[in-house]
């Protein structure tokens, strides 16, 4: 399997620190973006400790039958998908462990969306708002489900963009690691066709860039990765940056 990737993190315009972290393996072909929360330096430390523990986990549990697993397998999927599952739920047992620990801690949290790609397909899992898309030709899709009061409410009311836009409680998170002793990892599943460019990203960049502005950027720089993640990065930074930015793009080149 053939995969070309690259990544970037950026502080934004207003914050005056990153609470945002991403992890690159392409050794075990995972990815991951995770947007700390919490305030002071509380969120940076929440989502360092997730990629931090699913780097560790990840090595730990390569081709070693021995290991441990903290959790027990979900018989009813693959290997690989439980692996992913219990990275996260790991990471946020540690996160949780830690604001429970330490005062200058409590009520940290992160988001977790994490891409693990097996057998020329990628598992997709996420707890959270942040994103990942599948761009493919002339479309963009949105591939997981946002964990946040306006998605929920988007379930039993239409809004308008405008109404949208203007929902007072739209950056409130209903699920994140750290937030409990316990979470649910949402999966997906993604068959990719050769050329598909698989996105994600902490809210800092879907907050301030369309749907279609970011399938523009990324067809632009298809065969130059590096400058698709540096151009979405000065998109979202261009229309305001209130947020840090964080963005992975993973291609997929066949077998």
């Amino acid at each position: 399997m053939k995969l070309q990737y690259a990544g970037a993190t950026h502080v934004g315009m207003k914050r005056d620190h990153n609470e945002d972290n991403l992890l690159l393996l392409p050794e075990q072909n995972l990815f991951i973006v995770a947007d700390g929360m919490g305030g002071h330096s509380s969120g940076e430390v929440a989502s360092k400790i997730a990629v931090d523990t699913l780097k560790a986990f990840f090595e730990d549990t390569l081709g070693d039958d021995d290991v441990t697993w903290p959790f027990k397998m979900d018989r009813a999927v693959s290997y690989d998908e439980n692996r992913l599952v219990a990275g996260v739920k790991l990471a946020n047992r540690n996160i949780f462990e830690a604001s429970q620990s330490d005062a200058r801690y409590k009520g940290m949290g992160t988001t977790c969306v994490g891409m693990l790609w097996v057998d020329e397909k990628a598992i997709v899992g996420h707890v959270g708002d942040s994103r990942c898309y599948r761009i493919r030709g002339d479309e963009i899709k949105q591939i997981t489900e946002d964990h946040s009061l306006l998605n929920d409410y988007k379930k039993i009311q239409a809004l308008t963009p405008e109404e949208e836009a203007a929902f007072q409680y739209k950056n409130i998170i209903v699920r994140a690691l750290g937030m409990k002793e316990a979470v649910a990892v949402d999966i997906e599943h993604e068959e990719p066709q050769i050329g598909d460019i698989l996105l994600i990203c902490s809210d800092g960049l879907s907050g301030e860039v369309t749907d279609p502005k970011m399938l523009e950027l990324v067809k632009k720089h298809k065969n130059d990765l590096d400058g698709g993640v540096q151009a979405l990065i000065k998109a979202a930074c261009d229309n305001g940056g209130k947020d840090n930015v964080t963005v992975i793009l993973v291609k997929y080149m066949g077998k």
